[in-house]
């Protein structure tokens, strides 16, 4: 037998670690399960463990208990659960010590899954945000800007990219970033037409705020890769996402609406928003695939890891060439 429960202490986020091995096995598997909560049974001819890991310890376990086991055989096989609590002394007092590992690679997939994919009220929500900033910039008024931002919700597509990349996942990669540039485009759109129909009753006119976001320096897209390494690095802490958020949107949303405003009072200077926009969006993505091999994110097995590999270097590829054109283009503006 493993360690006994004693005392009723309740452990949230915990996995349930089950293993199937040939007895030779065994010295290895409790070797690596050490001090965590289990027990063992012998089930015909294998020999079965039942661990109980934190939440962000479990990818660590996992990859040595693959080490651990002879896979080979058919009798051999892990499993992982999730567990609503475990009442455990041993795990409390682990808890206590704080030994923080790296979230498991499916929760990181799990958590960018919903980004994957067009969601209405996400986007009705982006809209919302994109007609608040419009307020505050045509009342030059920083403090509605602001609110705009922390009511936007541009962070989730961009992590979701950069998970998805780190997995191999590049569909899932795709469609993050289908969902962002959809996002975007709303917000110009809706800007546009606001703009046109308030132009019928009062006059409109270009506010600092708004011309400030007509300013193409490079200074930006350091910001911007700034911004989009540490939005990963903070979600992957798990630091508030709304804070991370807030500095995702400040980088793409009041740009995103200037160009709305200027392609309809402005027309012959709608290109420098539009730019400035498109170049933050790419800084963003390189910041947060920069993040990726720093954090050692990647798929679990091996073979994933080479496909993964392969997606990465393409996609940093193809983003600094994207970089370096958008970069000239701001130049001769």
């Amino acid at each position: 037998m493993g360690k006994i429960l004693i005392k009723l202490n309740i452990c949230a986020f915990v996995k349930k670690v089950t293993v199937f091995a040939k007895p030779q096995d065994s010295e290895k598997i409790e070797k690596t399960l050490g001090e965590f909560v289990y027990y063992r049974e012998i089930v015909e001819d294998a020999v079965k463990y039942v661990a109980y890991v934190p939440d962000e310890l479990t990818d660590e376990i996992v990859n040595k208990l693959r080490n651990s086991v002879d896979l080979r055989f058919k009798e051999s096989s892990i499993a992982v659960e999730s567990q609503d609590f475990v009442i455990s002394s041993a795990l409390k007092r682990m808890d206590k010590k704080k030994k923080i590992g790296k979230p498991p690679v499916e929760k990181l997939i799990s958590s960018a899954k919903k980004y994957s994919r067009i969601d209405p009220l996400y986007l009705l929500l982006t809209t919302i945000a994109g007609l608040i900033a419009m307020t505050g910039l045509f009342l030059n008024n920083v403090a509605i800007i602001i609110g705009a931002m922390l009511l936007s919700p541009l962070l989730g597509p961009i992590y979701s990219f950069a998970i998805n990349i780190a997995v191999g996942r590049a569909e899932d990669a795709g469609r993050s970033v289908g969902n962002i540039l959809i996002s975007l485009f709303s917000v110009m759109l809706i800007s546009f037409l606001l703009t046109f129909l308030l132009s019928v009753f009062f006059p409109l006119q270009l506010t600092p705020e708004i011309i400030l976001r007509f300013d193409t320096n490079p200074i930006y897209l350091i910001m911007a890769f700034l911004l989009g390494f540490a939005a990963v690095l903070a979600l992957y802490k798990r630091i508030s996402e709304s804070i991370a958020g807030i500095a995702i949107a400040a980088a793409l949303l009041p740009p995103a609406v200037v160009v709305g405003i200027s392609a309809y009072l402005y027309p012959q200077e709608f290109m420098k928003p539009l730019i400035m926009t498109m170049e933050n969006l790419l800084g963003l993505m390189a910041g947060a695939l920069v993040a990726i091999p720093v954090l050692k994110i990647g798929p679990r097995y091996y073979y994933e890891r080479e496909k993964a590999k392969k997606y990465l270097i393409r996609v940093a590829i193809s983003l600094f060439l994207l970089l370096l054109l958008i970069s000239l283009l701001a130049v001769m503006l």
